[in-house]
């Protein structure tokens, strides 16, 4: 993995490189170079250094080991504009879950730019694993915004190696190790926006009572997408207009005689109009670092969580100087 050039169009030289990174590390392992998997993160159209590369390669190797600090110099390893690393690890049912991964800016459903490594000890089907990973990702990764900007790179692997002899062979197992990974893969994307660039706050909305799941799904991902409403959060300022307008244009069904709006426990608005509830007692929720929306749409029984952050003034410093 390379963390600061995106090897993205790059042209023949760029998939030239790509496969010697794999042909060149898998040699110094001794392993296949189809099991050598390669990634990379950056800025787009500049051409990795080669020989940067290969020196990183070759100091790189000798130092791997299975230490417990290993996880945390990976993690850091492979920051670009991030400011925290992001790693978890979870036990169950005698086999663990482990999960790296990085991620700060262009963060925008249909996963984004962010690298995530997934392994565990359990002992299970590739295709099962591959399926398991599909879902979890709908979950997590694609349920999160940063800046409404998708990316030429993101990746999620899992790998399993069967270490601990715990077959996930049963349907109770399958269903606990499913839980398992979508836990594992929901806490590493909020840590992504959480640490989104320029972010103070962590934003949750979390759609009920929709009549469809995809209705739902498009709510919540259309209120922490809305920059009205992250720069309000930003300004802690309870411009509730401003989620009702987010949930209306997602273009899911939608009464607004029905709709409840609440932050936190506090309900802002009721029935389609404001619940009385002044500006003061709003703004309390809104300087919290959690903030959490709840839209309860009151036609269904579906509903659907996703994650963003506020949206600041060091966003934009960020990005006007990223390349230079």
């Amino acid at each position: 993995c390379n963390s600061g050039y995106a090897n993205a169009c790059t042209g023949e030289e760029g998939i030239k490189d790509a496969l010697f990174t794999a042909e060149y590390t898998s040699e110094k392992l001794g392993i296949k170079k189809e099991n050598c998997l390669v990634f990379s993160t950056g800025v787009i159209g500049i051409p990795i250094p080669m020989d940067i590369m290969k020196s990183a390669i070759e100091k790189t190797i000798p130092i791997l080991d299975n230490s417990t600090s290993t996880s945390e110099n990976i993690a850091n390893a492979i920051l670009t504009t991030d400011l925290v690393k992001k790693e978890i690890t979870v036990e169950n049912e005698g086999y663990i879950i482990s999960g790296i991964t990085k991620g700060s800016g262009m963060i925008h459903p249909n996963m984004a730019t962010m690298l995530c490594f997934i392994f565990t000890d359990a002992d299970v089907n590739s295709n099962i694993l591959n399926d398991c990973l599909k879902t979890s990702v709908d979950k997590s990764f694609n349920r999160i915004s940063v800046d409404g900007d998708t990316s030429t790179n993101d990746s999620v692997v899992v790998l399993a190696n069967g270490l601990s002899k715990v077959k996930i062979d049963t349907a109770d197992k399958l269903d606990s190790f499913k839980k398992a990974l979508d836990f594992v893969c929901i806490e590493l994307a909020k840590k992504i926006a959480r640490d989104g660039e320029g972010a103070t706050k962590l934003i949750e909305c979390e759609c009920i009572g929709a009549k469809s799941q995809i209705d739902a799904d498009v709510i919540s991902k259309s209120v922490i997408s809305s920059s009205l409403v992250k720069s309000a959060i930003f300004g802690e300022d309870p411009n509730w207009g401003r989620i009702v307008a987010a949930a209306g244009y997602s273009g899911a069904d939608m009464e607004l005689d029905k709709i409840e709006v609440y932050l936190g426990e506090l309900r802002i608005v009721n029935k389609g109009k404001g619940a009385g509830v002044s500006k003061e007692e709003s703004r309390k929720e809104l300087q919290k670092e959690f903030i959490k929306i709840k839209i309860d749409m009151n036609l269904g029984e579906f509903s659907s969580k996703a994650w963003g952050c506020d949206l600041s003034y060091d966003y934009v410093k960020i990005n006007a100087q990223y390349h230079t």
